[in-house]
């Protein structure tokens, strides 16, 4: 059996500093060629005084001697010809040298924060995050690139670090209802006593306990499909409506706005847009479960839609606690309820990251509002049906053909 290799064999390139330095080196002696050539062209033109006497004219030189005019003045030109050739290829020859040298080593000056660049991404890890280049030479390309490597850096240890919490938050989230189904089982079986009321509500807890790990499962697995197709095409796009999934969100929470007594006011003007229904559905149904778990007794809700020519909107407020303004980007990350984290309240905190997940999918966004005296109010907004293609495909399967 043969095997064939197929990586490609690369041949050896000359480093970025080399080619430099030899760039350098050839613009350098070419244009100390060229000057050498001229200044030899200058002095052969005009290096003619015997041109200028008669035929046959005779010169006296200072031992004595009476030469040819024509002749003395050839002797001259070859002599300083020679001169210039000789000296001047010296002089190129020492420029050169010095020009190569020079260069290398500026070059190589040049080229060291590209070095540090090339260190700091090898050495790059989830525990060298921290690492930056920090260049403070000159203003140049150069520091342009190690700023940005360095502010690429820093988005990657924060994504990084919101990976890790995310991760120990939805551990923890876990946790709790499996620990709370074993605790109960284990006391339960360890009484000797236990009679059928007991065993029921064992199973009682145990089953509440499971529809909130079963939630929380499918919470998660719907942001991460839901993320994965943020800045892609969506998998799923057809004509849709948000004031359609708002309606279906409030008949589905009607029995706890009346059980709390809510006052919900809706103003749905159609809202065409064009994805996935049952993320949009899932968007509206997420903010308004939001806005009644987190409402008071007798509270209020407000649930507006309408569109124009480029936008479709959704505006979802609700009374409430009260909510630093400071806290209201942190409700969009996973596991944030209201400025606080897994303390006990109702849900899993993944509402509002679904949310944004959504409207990152479909190229819209969602910004919050803190109100006065208490409560928020949620604004979306997503390209309107107008302006959105439908993701429409086909597959031709071609009929067979009997032999």
């Amino acid at each position: 059996m043969t095997l064939y290799d197929a990586r490609s064999r690369r041949r050896p390139r000359p480093t970025l500093r080399l080619r430099l330095t030899l760039l350098n080196g050839i613009l350098l002696i070419g244009a100390g060629a060229v000057l050498v050539l001229l200044s030899w062209t200058v002095v052969s033109s005009a290096l003619h005084p015997s041109d200028q006497l008669r035929a046959g004219t005779q010169v006296q030189l200072a031992d004595g001697r009476t030469v040819d005019a024509r002749a003395w003045q050839d002797g001259l030109m070859r002599t300083a010809e020679r001169e210039l050739l000789v000296k001047g290829a010296g002089a190129l020859l020492a420029i050169g040298a010095a020009g190569v040298i020079g260069a290398y080593l500026v070059a190589g000056r040049a080229l060291r924060p590209l070095h540090a660049v090339t260190a700091a991404a090898r050495r790059l890890s989830g525990e060298t995050l921290d690492e930056r280049i920090r260049y403070d030479g000159a203003n140049d390309e150069v520091a342009e690139l190690a700023a940005t490597f360095d502010a690429m850096l820093d988005r990657i240890g924060t994504a990084f670090e919101s990976q890790k919490r995310f991760v120990a938050n939805a551990s923890h989230e876990l946790r709790t209802p499996l620990t709370v189904m074993r605790t109960e089982i284990d006391v339960t079986l360890a009484d000797p006593d236990a009679d059928v009321a007991d065993l029921r509500r064992m199973g009682t807890v145990v089953r509440d306990a499971s529809i909130r790990a079963n939630a929380l499962v499918d919470s998660l697995l719907l942001l991460a499909r839901t993320e994965a197709q943020a800045g892609r095409r969506l998998a799923r796009k057809v004509p849709a409506d948000l004031a359609t999934g708002v309606s279906t969100a409030c008949a589905s929470v009607r029995q706890e706005t009346s059980r709390l007594s809510l006052d919900v006011t809706t103003e749905l003007a159609p809202a065409p847009v064009v994805g996935d229904p049952g993320l949009l559905e899932r968007l509206a149904g997420n903010l308004i479960e939001n806005a009644v778990r987190y409402n008071h007794l007798g509270g209020r809700i407000w649930v507006r839609t309408w569109a124009d020519d480029t936008q479709a909107w959704l505006v979802v407020g609700n009374t409430g606690f009260e909510v630093e303004a400071a806290d209201v980007p942190g409700l969009f990350e996973p596991f944030r309820r209201g400025g606080r984290e897994r303390t006990g309240a109702r849900g899993s905190g993944l509402g509002l990251s679904i949310v944004r997940a959504v409207c990152d999918a479909h190229g819209g966004a969602v910004t919050a509002v803190a109100l006065d005296g208490g409560g928020l109010e949620v604004t979306v907004r997503l390209p309107a049906a107008a302006t959105t293609p439908l993701l429409t495909g086909s597959a031709a399967v071609p009929p067979s053909t009997s032999p």
